[in-house]
């Protein structure tokens, strides 16, 4: 119910805005990526042949309810953005992955292999940035 105003000289700090993302994706009852595809997300990246990994991948993301879906198509085309400068942000694939892969992609509980998990969680994301235009 809060109005922002962008023009507020506190938002022009971009680390400011990003952590501000970050920290309501973190915060919603369930990620972007659903607790019910996490481990289907972790099994296909996980796929040797690197064509059946693609289909399988998109064809998770296509199995997304729908606000999920488009709320990742919306976010992803802007994180490609980013990585287009990273001459200028020092944003490479691997560095968007690296902060948004937890955020995105989370196990429901967090009992299993934390680290191992978010080394794959980074590649799913990774994976859904270098695939954009096959995967949307």
């Amino acid at each position: 119910d809060e109005q922002l105003d962008l023009d507020d000289g506190r938002w022009e700090d971009i680390h400011v805005v990003t952590g501000a993302l970050k920290l309501f994706l973190r915060e919603l009852l369930e990620p972007l990526v659903p607790f019910s595809h996490f481990d289907k997300f972790i099994a296909a990246i996980k796929i040797q042949d690197l064509a059946m990994r693609g289909r399988c991948i998109r064809d998770l993301v296509l199995s997304l309810p729908p606000a999920h879906h488009d709320t990742m198509k919306v976010l992803f085309r802007h994180l490609c953005r980013v990585i287009e400068h990273r001459e200028e942000n020092r944003m490479s694939v691997q560095s968007v992955a690296i902060v948004f892969g937890p955020t995105l992609l989370r196990p429901a509980s967090e009992e299993g292999n934390m680290a191992m998990h978010m080394v794959f969680q980074n590649q799913v994301v990774e994976h859904i940035l270098n695939h954009y235009g096959y995967i949307f």
